[in-house]
């Protein structure tokens, strides 16, 4: 008997512990996060003090190695989100399609082969994506576009939306399935094509998770690093000609990182400006995405 109350307080002890440990793990996010925040604004006001935050975000000219050095971030702006349209431009189509296809679609037998083999796409190495897109995609893009440099933006553009097409995919699908097979059916049993089903029924249904996925993948494909990195060059070009080689806001961050800037010089400390910014941007797309499932999330009884 005295051993069973003992084993008891050691399990009602272990019981209380339980929540204490599950919070501590919580926790570790929301302080890596406020760590982040905390790190970039720290850093980035060094750099405000040297830069005017007008002239760092309405500036077109970005030379921060030349003998009057310029920090406008405009054009780092411009190359990441010209390669984030073109990207959404390649994955919402094909994403959404597969999405539909593999919902309504495929056979059962079929849509286990094909999911995990579209989100294969998904796993591989972003640095695979990028030589893949500076050594395949923009030579085979010269031959239709002579103009086309040698890096540019186009490349990576279509590469990074290659990428992201799984994220559209898979979660709207999700969302589509989402929809009852009861409604579905209903439909159909009153005359409706599956056509008529799928555009009037299943994706009005599962709009809140195909909008929210999209903002997600745009979010992703803002964050991108190496593809652009290889592939779309070094040269901060304020231009929205795609054939032309541009920098993007992670491109830059590599490149002074990796490159000659002596810590707590101006070039040193723009790399935590241009990474809160990205930091803002990404948040913003994060929390959009959050609001929009919220909002139209579809409610069946």
């Amino acid at each position: 008997m005295k051993q069973e109350t003992t084993l008891q307080r050691w399990k009602m002890k272990g019981e209380k512990m339980i929540p204490t440990l599950l919070f501590l793990f919580t926790s570790i996010s929301i302080l890596t996060t406020i760590g982040i925040i905390y790190i970039l604004f720290s850093e980035s006001v060094h750099f405000f003090r040297e830069v005017p935050i007008w002239e760092f975000f309405s500036s077109t000219n970005l030379k921060p190695l030349s003998a009057n050095p310029s920090f406008g971030v405009l054009p780092l702006l411009v190359g990441t989100f010209t390669a984030t349209i073109i990207a959404l431009i390649v994955a919402i189509p094909i994403g959404l399609m597969s999405a539909i296809y593999l919902s309504e679609y495929a056979p059962k037998k079929l849509r286990k082969v094909l999911k995990p083999a579209l989100e294969v796409l998904a796993g591989i190495p972003t640095i695979v994506y990028g030589f893949f897109a500076f050594t395949f995609v923009t030579p085979m893009l010269k031959h239709i576009i002579p103009g086309l440099e040698s890096t540019n933006i186009l490349s990576p553009g279509i590469v990074m939306g290659v990428m992201i097409i799984p994220m559209i995919a898979s979660l709207s699908e999700d969302a589509m399935n989402a929809v009852p097979t009861a409604v579905k059916d209903g439909a159909l049993a009153m005359g409706a094509t599956r056509l008529e089903v799928v555009t009037k029924i299943v994706i009005p249904g599962a709009l809140s998770g195909i909008v929210a996925s999209i903002v997600l993948a745009t979010s992703r494909a803002i964050g991108e690093t190496m593809i652009v990195t290889i592939a779309s060059g070094s040269t901060k070009n304020f231009t929205f000609d795609v054939t032309q080689s541009m920098q993007t806001m992670t491109a830059y961050i590599v490149e002074v990182t990796g490159g000659d800037a002596p810590a707590g010089s101006t070039i040193y400390y723009s790399l935590y400006a241009v990474a809160l910014t990205l930091f803002v941007f990404t948040l913003l797309m994060n929390i959009l995405a959050n609001y929009i499932s919220k909002k139209w999330k579809a409610q069946y009884e």
